[in-house]
């Protein structure tokens, strides 16, 4: 049996097995990349090899984007700008049909973007918005499953880890590209559900009560600023080349310390270490996530796994199209069970030499893939923003899955014409230059 083939069916196998058992994903990839290489090394060589991939995969300077980005992010979910930019998307979307749940959409849109996590923005927005929507005569599942199905937006638009996770995985992809494709996918992602939210709204009579007086209005507008404040200065640094998206991650966490301990007041000193240490678990996991890969990467480019999967593919068909709706297919499965770090480091090496050959630029590629991960995040099994927002939304699962299918069917949609049409991911990178 050929080397490649041998390796992969042991990667598989051993990582199913081992998952299922319950062993931390980490530790999975670690032991099935390890044995994957036992019938071309031995044993000592293999182990020896996988421990000089973990300290080389983490060795990076642009690695310390992310624990920086997750400092931030944390700072800002404790930071009073949930209310903030609630308000703020209230005005936007004034008395339209649903306007409630529309405030929900934009806001997790925003806050997922300046916070980096979709859970995050799930848990905040439900929790504040939601409240509100059962005052006005909101059903509870109805409410729920709009803040569930565009909970994920944010990890499209930009700043976002696992962008710089696959910046990584993938040979130094520019961050920048990705941050500037990662826009229209999500925007068009939030605004799918609008319409949907928008549809279902005018046939169960769902209305705004709320108005703002003028002055109401600049309060809110002057309150929100800073916030918005926080992307335009850290993603337009990056663009514009001022710094780069690891100075850029150090940017945002001097700022977002700034705006919450001074300016909005909403923290204190005392309340830093516990935002420190949770920033630093995270942190571990990821990056640890991200050495034990190093070793599985190696170990598929050692044994020629990713060619023979890309001559197993092409040789099914040498249809563009189709080879394409069948790595969504697989990605999409593949969210329902994992997540989206470890997804990405697995994949990535094994789908982007495929669709490098049919000729798709890397950054396409990238926002495909984080696209389809990004929905695996509200699947279940384990969905966790889908877990979070039943939780805050008090519903129960199965009621609000069922709210959720024509939810899927206009993200399923997005999804299509993002993998078919280049130009939405690549028309900003490209007007800036990048692509």
């Amino acid at each position: 049996m050929d080397i490649a083939v041998t390796s992969g069916l042991i990667i598989l196998v051993l990582l199913l097995i081992m998952l299922v058992a319950g062993v931390p994903i980490a530790a999975a990839l670690a032991v099935s990349s390890v044995c994957a290489i036992l019938p071309v090394l031995n044993f000592e060589a293999a182990v020896v090899t996988g421990a000089q991939r973990i300290f080389s995969g983490i060795s990076i300077f642009s690695l310390l984007a992310i624990p920086f980005f997750i400092l931030a992010g944390n700072i800002m979910n404790k930071g009073g700008i949930a209310i903030r930019l609630i308000n703020l998307a209230k005005l936007v979307t004034g008395r339209t049909p649903g306007a409630l749940a529309q405030t929900n959409v934009i806001a997790n849109m925003l806050f997922g973007a300046i916070s980096g996590s979709g859970t995050a923005a799930a848990s905040a927005m439900g929790s504040i918005i939601g409240p509100v929507e059962e005052e006005e005569g909101y059903d509870p599942n109805f409410s729920a499953a709009a803040n569930i199905a565009t909970a994920p937006t944010g990890l499209l638009i930009p700043p976002s880890n696992v962008m710089i996770t696959f910046s990584l995985v993938s040979g130094g992809t520019s961050v920048a590209a990705l941050f500037m494709a990662g826009y229209i996918p999500g925007l068009l992602w939030g605004l799918a559900c609008m319409l949907v939210i928008y549809m279902l709204a005018k046939k169960f009579g769902y209305r705004s009560k709320t108005k703002f007086e003028a002055k109401e209005k600049l309060s809110i507008l002057f309150q929100a600023l800073p916030c918005l404040l926080l992307i335009i200065i850290v993603i337009g640094g990056i663009i514009f080349g001022i710094f780069t998206a690891t100075e850029g991650s150090v940017v945002a966490v001097v700022y977002s310390l700034i705006l919450s301990l001074f300016f909005y007041k909403s923290i204190r000193f005392k309340d830093l270490p516990q935002i420190f240490r949770e920033s630093a678990r995270m942190t571990g996991i990821i990056v640890f996530l991200i050495g034990v890969s190093a070793i599985m990467s190696w170990v598929m480019a050692f044994t020629g796994l990713p060619t023979a999967i890309s001559r197993g593919l092409l040789g099914l068909t040498d249809n563009k199209f189709v080879i394409l709706f069948i790595i969504n297919i697989i990605l999409l499965f593949v969210g329902t069970f994992m997540d989206m770090t470890p997804a990405c480091l697995i994949f990535t090496p094994i789908f982007l030499p495929v669709c490098t050959a049919l000729g798709m630029n890397t950054v396409h590629f990238g926002i495909m893939l984080i696209f389809n991960l990004c929905i695996g995040t509200i699947t279940p099994p384990v969905g966790t923003t889908l877990f979070v927002g039943v939780k805050v939304g008090k519903v129960r699962i199965e009621t609000v899955f069922k709210q959720l299918l024509i939810y899927f069917a206009a993200i399923f949609l997005v999804l299509l014409l993002v993998t078919y049409i280049p130009l939405l991911s690549l028309w900003l990178p490209g007007l800036m230059g990048y692509v």
